[in-house]
């Protein structure tokens, strides 16, 4: 029995680079919380002959196949064309589908959207019509051997909201997932720490590294997966992120909601990214002040309060300076709590005693001040990457220590 399902993105500007396909990435995930297996992702030219390949590879061999893109009016959009040619049928028009999408809009628009109707009208013959809620291009739905197709327009929010109405509603649950957030661990060594749990057959385990954090994805029957997570959290009780925290970001605004902790930034090398980050959480005004984004000896000076005698001895690049800044940032926006950085992102400022990756950080707060430095490699954004993530991990343990 065909299971499973394959995800076609249709547009030339997809293989150019112009854009990237965000649509299928998006619904897989949704298909992975479901624990629906995701065969394959295909990004395709607008061209009838490929996307008819890629019907006959997958039509089935997979319960549903879902294509985004190519159904606007314009010479280059080819799905519904190459639709009606895999089911050997012609075209034709949906009129009372198509006069629900008009009726959505008022004038001027109306009228440009009627303008439209010799070709967004059209299905192939004995395909069903799909509404969009979001745009003006039906979607199409049809069954072939076996396999259930739905083609929605590649405009994201056109794309989502069709899926959502019409698709993900077929789909069913095969089973449960959980995952956890590890800070502080290289990939290699979390996964020999953690080897007989991640290894177990029972389980499908994904392991998905980023700057500073390691996410295990587990999926399975609901009382292995929650045995695992259990296991994961006693052997790393330091070190794993709450439930349903995104990221550490999300991570330190909750922690210092709870303990009633303000926090604020002074960068560096980081311009800016830190506070970025915290300010990307939903309600993070509530403990987060400010980022005193600081990238000249002069504003370190001048806005910190970092004396100029500290810089001529020790330089921007220092534990001294470092300090020193955090607790400018924790003076000026009168914080609790305070992380600086500051360092050298490259690809030029290296010495032979301070290379290009050499990032100190100083920490302010109510349990006292210190300073430590780390030696990144990389490029200079995947430096300020890592320092921002080194950051915020250091927020959130000297909250948990607080």
């Amino acid at each position: 029995m065909a299971d499973g399902v394959a995800l076609l993105a249709i547009g030339d500007e997809l293989l150019s680079g112009i854009r990237a396909d965000t649509n299928c990435t998006w619904l897989a995930s949704r298909l992975h919380d479901a624990g629906v297996p995701v065969r394959g992702i295909q990004v395709l030219p607008d061209d009838e002959g490929p996307i008819l390949e890629a019907l006959g590879r997958w039509v089935g061999k997979v319960e549903f196949i879902v294509l985004s893109g190519g159904l606007g009016p314009t010479h280059d959009d080819r799905t519904r064309g190459a639709l009606a040619r895999y089911l050997g049928v012609g075209l034709q028009p949906d009129v009372e589908a198509y006069d629900r999408i008009v009726s959505r809009y008022a004038e001027p628009l109306k009228s440009r959207i009627e303008a439209t109707r010799s070709t967004q009208s059209l299905i192939p013959e004995g395909a069903r019509a799909l509404f969009n809620s979001q745009g003006s291009a039906l979607g199409i739905s049809f069954s072939a051997h076996g396999t259930e197709m739905f083609a929605f327009p590649g405009v994201p929010w056109e794309f989502r909201a069709m899926a959502e109405e019409n698709f993900l509603p077929r789909i069913r649950n095969l089973s449960s997932w959980k995952q956890v957030l590890v800070a502080g661990w290289p990939e290699s060594l979390l996964a020999e720490k953690l080897k007989d749990t991640l290894e177990n057959p029972a389980l499908h385990v994904s392991i998905l590294p980023s700057a500073g954090l390691v996410t295990l994805v587990f999926r399975g029957e609901v009382e292995k997966v929650e045995a695992a997570v259990s296991r994961v959290r006693g052997e790393l009780p330091s070190d794993c992120l709450e439930e349903g925290e995104a990221g550490m970001a999300t991570a330190v605004v909750a922690l210092a909601r709870k303990k009633g902790v303000s926090l604020s930034c002074a960068e560096s090398c980081t311009g800016g990214l830190v506070g970025a980050g915290l300010t990307g959480v939903p309600g993070s005004s509530s403990v987060f002040l400010g980022s005193a984004v600081c990238y000249s000896n002069g504003a370190k000076a001048s806005i910190l309060g970092v004396g100029r005698v500290l810089l001529e001895a020790h330089g921007a690049v220092s534990g001294e300076c470092a300090v020193e800044m955090a607790r400018g940032a924790r003076r000026v926006f009168g914080s609790d709590l305070a992380i600086a950085t500051t360092g050298i992102a490259g690809p030029d400022g290296g010495t032979a005693e301070k290379p290009v990756g050499t990032v100190w950080f100083g920490v302010s707060g109510p349990a006292g001040e210190r300073s430590f430095v780390r030696n990144l490699a990389g490029d200079r954004s995947h430096i300020r990457r890592w320092s921002t993530a080194i950051a915020l991990e250091t927020l959130w343990r000297s909250l948990k220590e607080g």
